[in-house]
């Protein structure tokens, strides 16, 4: 409560230090210095590649590198429905909020107040002598009203880096969130396959299951003419109750994984819609994956990683800070008065409060000490991570280029594989039927054929998957607006870091060594037909 017109000028603690502060206040780091963020990587991802394509199939929207119009129906239900990503979009707004409360701080407080009480002062005190001689009321009435300012002056730019550090913690969930987009979409495109190849080998385990009960009615006319045992009727009638088996067990499979999509898609249980002739589509023989470079920016994951790695970096700043003195100014005005009649009397009821605290840590510094310390570590741990996500990120795409180039090469084989046994299905049924061959040779030889079928859907499935998961390698899935939420809008834009040269700590900024080509040095490899 204002009871007196007061302008004061006040010191809360011992002021240590006045002007610029140099480093002799802050602890050393000798013992886990801060480092610079490394991020050199080779000019190409395989000594083998002759060519590097300029653009990246990384780059490419979702809707441009998978071609089915079902997959692309999957896909665009999942960004809108997918529960992780909608729980993940609700952190953004807990993270925009986040800055717009340190975007707060940077100005002065202001708040209104309002106010009434009763005083009472002993009569044996100087104050209640003095009160008595003057005629003043023993039960002194009191009220008020007014506005209480405070403010922080960031003299230092603690609260501007502050601000800056939730801004980049809040853009690296923006791409935390991009990230999430890129496994859903490769794990759902993967899985469509997958699907799809079910199809495929459910087909063909019933076409076999007819040509084998074909061929085991055909065993039977030959025991009736004394040509074959019994034993070889048996052995049919096992091979068909075999494929009889297999097929209810592709058809479980094919229904978990129908089910798993369309918990991905957000949905309960139903058929999933798909193209089964999906596997007609000739095969890829090459996809362009840019220059290793350009990962820093087409993967969401090094993008977050590099911008909490600049959060930490100013949160090493705001540590700092601690250690100079701070400075902030406190302010009241309003109306005062015992006797309401007279409240709003001007100016003689006005009354005003005015204090500026200029303060220093003076004996409280192994807490700050710590604080320092800490955050110093933080950094250089989320320099290391940085390093690690770069690394990993390059590691990625040099397995799926080896992945998909041998299984490339081992479906070119099977494919012969399934083409030869196919005739020597022929061969054997002409033998058995001349009694040139025995049931087991036709029998081994379909079983084999079946194998190797089956097998040829299997290959040509991870060679699609192969170009799922070097898309997902190359940072590609998340550019597309509808995926891309919008943060809520803050009052004023968040500054950028304004922290001054002097009070910045060791840069460990990454900043990426690998050349880029230049035009003379990149030419395009042959264009891929996406994925259907």
């Amino acid at each position: 409560m204002l009871r007196r017109a007061v302008v004061c000028i006040r010191a809360a603690s011992i002021v240590v230090m006045v002007g610029i502060p140099g480093t002799s206040c802050l602890p050393t780091l000798a013992e886990n210095p801060p480092r610079d963020a490394r991020s050199v990587l080779p000019d190409r991802f395989s000594p083998d590649e002759e060519t590097l394509a300029e653009a990246s199939v990384g780059t490419k929207d979702w809707r441009d590198y998978f071609a089915s119009p079902a997959l692309q129906g999957l896909v665009d239900e999942a960004l809108h429905n997918n529960q992780e990503l909608n729980i993940q979009l609700q952190e953004l707004v807990i993270g925009r909020a986040e800055v717009d409360s340190r975007y707060g701080d940077l100005f002065p407080k202001v708040g209104a107040g309002i106010g009434a009480g009763i005083e009472k002062v002993g009569g044996n005190t100087s104050q209640g002598a003095a009160d008595l001689l003057t005629g003043v009321p023993e039960h002194l009435p009191d009220f008020g009203f007014g506005l209480h300012g405070s403010w922080e002056v960031d003299i230092w730019g603690k609260l501007r880096d502050a601000t800056s550090a939730a801004s980049a913690r809040y853009r690296a969930s923006v791409e935390a969130r991009h990230f999430m987009v890129t496994q859903l979409v490769a794990e759902i495109a993967r899985s469509y396959y997958e699907l799809v190849a079910f199809d495929g080998q459910i087909d063909v385990v019933e076409r076999n299951i007819d040509i084998q009960r074909n061929a085991l009615a055909f065993v039977r006319v030959q025991k009736d003419a004394a040509r074959v045992t019994q034993l070889a009727v048996q052995r049919f009638e096992a091979e068909v109750l075999k494929n009889r088996a297999r097929l209810f067990d592709l058809q479980q499979q094919r229904s978990v994984l129908e089910n798993r999509i369309n918990f991905l898609v957000g949905r309960p249980p139903r058929h999933v819609e798909r193209d089964s002739k999906v596997f007609a589509d000739v095969l890829p023989t090459v996809l362009d994956v840019g220059v290793p470079s350009a990962l820093l920016k087409n993967r969401p994951d090094v993008k977050q990683a590099e911008l909490r790695l600049e959060a930490t970096k100013l949160d090493v700043n705001v540590a700092r800070a601690n250690f100079y003195p701070a400075l902030s100014i406190d302010a009241d005005l309003g109306y005062n008065a015992f006797n309401l009649l007279h409240l709003l009397n001007t100016p003689e009821s006005i009354a005003y409060n005015l204090a500026g605290n200029l303060a220093a840590p003076l004996l409280n510094r192994q807490a700050i000490e710590a604080q320092y310390r800490t955050a110093n570590a933080l950094q250089i741990q989320a320099v290391f991570s940085y390093e690690k996500t770069v690394l990993q990120a390059f590691t990625d795409v040099a397995n799926q280029l080896v992945v998909f180039k041998n299984l490339r090469q081992s479906y070119e084989l099977t494919s012969q594989q399934v083409d030869t046994l196919q005739s020597s299905i022929e061969v054997s049924n002409v033998l058995f039927q001349s009694a040139r061959a025995d049931y087991m040779e036709v029998l081994l030889t379909r079983r084999d054929a079946l194998d190797a079928e089956l097998e040829l859907i299997e290959t040509k499935k991870r060679v699609w998957q192969s170009t799922v998961d070097l898309y997902q390698a190359l940072g590609g899935g998340w550019r597309d607006a509808a995926t891309t939420p919008e943060s809520p809008t803050p009052g004023p834009t968040t500054p950028g870091p304004t922290t001054p040269e002097s009070t910045t700590p060791e840069s460990t900024t990454p900043e990426s060594t690998t050349p880029a080509p230049t035009t003379s040095e990149a030419s395009t490899t042959s264009a891929v037909s996406p994925p259907p």
